[in-house]
This record gives C-alpha cells, structure tokens and sequence, in this order.
C-alpha cells in the first residue's frame, strides 16, 4: 500500500503477556458486568471535564471511512432540559396509549417504564447523540457518510462505558419519533437523533430490576 499521498504512522501497541492479557480480560468483564441501566438518578453536579474525556472517548470510536458521522449535543441547561422532557414526554405518552403494541407493552412491565421522564430534569447532564446522515466538505459542498447507523452505535457503546468508567450511571433512551429533539437543540437537516443520555450519580435509594444476562452459550458459538 502506497503511503505518499496518505501517511501512515507506526502503531502504538500495549504489550501484556497471556496472563496479563486473561486477567485484564476477565476483571473488564466483571467490572462492566455491574453495569445497569439507572432512572433514578441524583441531581449531584459532574465536573465539566468528566463529560468531556467521556464524549471524547467515545469519539474514538471506528466509523465507515473515518467519516465520523456523529454530533454530541452536551445539556446542562435546566430550562432546555426541561423543554426537551416536555417534548420527550408528549411522544412517549403517545407510544405508551397507541403506538406500542400490547406485547410491548406486557414486555416492559418488568422494568417499570412509563410516559413520566423525571431523569430529563433530575441529571446534572444529558448527552444528545446525533447521527449525521451526510456532511460537507470546506467549501460546504454535501458529501457521502458510510455505515453511519453502524459507526454511531459503536460509538454510543463507547460511551456508555465510559460513562461507566467513570463511576457514573446512565440509561438509552430513545423516544419515537426524535426528530423534536433536533428543532429543540436547532441542528441541521443532516443529523438526526439517535439516542438521549442522561448521564449523572444515582439516586440514593436508587433500584434496578433483578434481570439476569444471558449466558455466554447462548450468545456466542466457536467455530475453531
């Protein structure tokens, strides 16, 4: 592969021996196996620069020809959270009455979900994840995004767990449709929701559900 027109540099690797590498393995696994989707959150404040290294992690995420087609919208705006939960909340009262199905409905009682989304208000932060469905060149000329569905679910993955990471909890929440959350923030007709992430401490008495993750068998099979 020619490297002129397009350097290349050298890959920095981390070295660890088979033992190293199986334990930081297992002790990643069990420390993101703690990990849990939150609705009950604190209103304690975050440094700034948490939300920052956060986001920024996440932006390291691989995308189709590195076109990197995603927008972090970062609200700490009380009045702005508060319009987007009036928002969120208008269409979520709508899937809860005629929208979902009553299959869906019965599957999510496990988790005790309702059209009332307190944390909007409640978390110190919420992230806007936005996936840009085109962009534009310098001269402002619209060019082509790869994989874009793909390369920001990556990046979303990334971001939760930095989140985790970090000692912070979080939740994936996806009112449909989004597109109010675009006109709220006024972004441009090429990026459209994708998720809204509350990010911040939980509540002190805080609850999650008793679920159990499958086991390793019935998500993955070898083929050695």
């Amino acid at each position: 592969m020619s490297t002129e027109k397009f350097p290349f540099i050298p890959y920095q690797k981390e070295n660890y021996t088979e033992e190293e590498m199986i334990e930081r393995a297992s002790s990643f696994y069990t420390f993101m196996n703690k990990r849990r989707s939150v609705r009950e959150f604190s209103d304690k404040d975050i440094p700034r620069e948490v939300i920052e290294n956060i986001v920024k992690t996440a932006g390291t995420a691989p995308s189709g020809a590195h076109k990197e087609p995603w927008t972090f919208c970062i609200i700490r705006n009380k009045d702005l959270k508060k319009q987007v939960r009036a928002l969120a909340e208008e269409e979520e009262r709508k899937n809860y009455e005629s929208r979902m199905s009553e299959r869906w409905l019965k599957d999510l009682e496990p988790f005790g979900t309702n059209p009332v989304k307190e944390f909007i208000d409640v978390a110190p932060w919420i992230i806007i994840v936005l996936k840009q469905s085109y962009g534009f060149d310098e001269e402002g000329n619209k060019t082509q995004n790869y994989y874009v569905n793909e390369s920001v679910g990556i990046a979303a993955g990334m971001l939760i767990a930095a989140i985790h990471n970090a000692g912070l909890v979080t939740l994936t929440h996806t009112p449909s449709p989004m597109n109010f959350i675009a006109k709220a923030l006024g972004r441009p007709e090429n990026e459209k929701p994708f998720l809204l992430i509350p990010v911040g401490h939980p509540a002190e008495d805080c609850k999650v559900p008793d679920l159990k993750r499958k086991e390793f068998k019935d998500i993955a099979f070898y083929y050695e």
